[in-house]
């Protein structure tokens, strides 16, 4: 698997957290802007704000035809750690809950490396992400003003996927095709890093640094005008994660396919943006 060169050699940056020393990766050419390593006890709300619900009345089911009611309970700040739980309960008329942060209008990007270190859950019907969202809409809602997948994976993760959403508003929207990274590893067992660079023509992603996937071709207006390249992906974006139950993604839409056995867990060790020097 290809690697960037700019990455085979990473020093060392050691600044202080509340948990004691931790080595921050620098890569060169990249300056470090935006870092939350989760070593309080509780979510930073001047990064993160919570998303509740289940989408209803304008987007029931997150648009996915997903089965959980977000709730702000379902995040913990502990051990070095943002703790998305999905539970097996009642609430608000759904099955399960779970829960999803966003960074929306409190730490927005355009360009860079965004990246975060996830241990993922595990079982049919869990569809963890770590995505991006445009932060003002300036083409239009979804998938219009553009979507970043940069990790989401479904079931027990063997494998994890990267996509660009974009085009005209649904229905007229699109998708790059996406590309799978597989190394053999359960990516619920362990931490693995997963992110973009995401420059002003070339979106490219990585896992564990490895380069799995690039694209230089998308558009934003109708699949038929093809629009004007490089938008929608020329605006500010924000982050978000979350833990979905059921879906589209694993074309689970009701209980009786979910086989998991709750409570599963997302566990963020940090989510971390570097933009370039120059």
């Amino acid at each position: 698997m290809k690697q960037l060169g700019v990455l085979s050699l990473i020093s060392l940056l050691l600044i202080g957290c509340q948990s004691g020393q931790r080595q921050v990766p620098t890569y060169p050419g990249y300056t470090l802007v935006f870092a939350d390593e989760f070593d309080g006890t509780s979510l930073n709300t001047a990064n993160w704000s919570y998303r509740e619900g289940d989408g209803c009345p304008d987007l029931c089911g997150w648009g996915n035809k997903e089965l959980q009611w977000y709730r702000p309970e379902n995040i913990t700040v502990s051990g070095g750690n943002l703790i998305i739980t999905a539970k097996e309960e009642s609430y608000g008329g759904r099955d399960y809950t779970s829960s999803q942060i966003i960074s929306k209008h409190k730490q927005d990007f355009k360009y860079g490396r965004i990246e975060a270190s996830i241990k993922l859950p595990r079982g049919h019907g869990m569809w963890p992400a770590f995505w991006m969202m445009s932060s003002d809409d300036v083409y239009g809602t979804w998938a219009a003003s553009g979507e970043i997948d940069i990790m989401e994976a479904k079931n027990t993760p063997m494998e994890i996927r990267g996509n660009l959403h974009f085009g005209g508003q649904y229905p007229d929207n699109a998708k790059t095709g996406s590309s799978a990274y597989a190394d053999g590893s359960d990516f619920s067992q362990d931490y693995h890093l997963y992110s973009i660079e995401w420059d002003p023509k070339e979106i490219r992603w990585y896992c564990d640094n490895n380069l799995y996937k690039s694209t230089d071709v998308w558009w934003t207006g109708s699949k038929e005008d093809n629009g004007t390249f490089p938008a929608p992906f020329d605006q500010r974006f924000y982050i978000l994660l979350n833990v979905a139950v059921g879906g589209t993604y694993m074309d689970c839409y009701v209980p009786e396919c979910i086989t998991a056995e709750f409570p599963q867990k997302m566990y963020v060790d940090y989510v971390r943006v570097y933009q370039k020097t120059d």
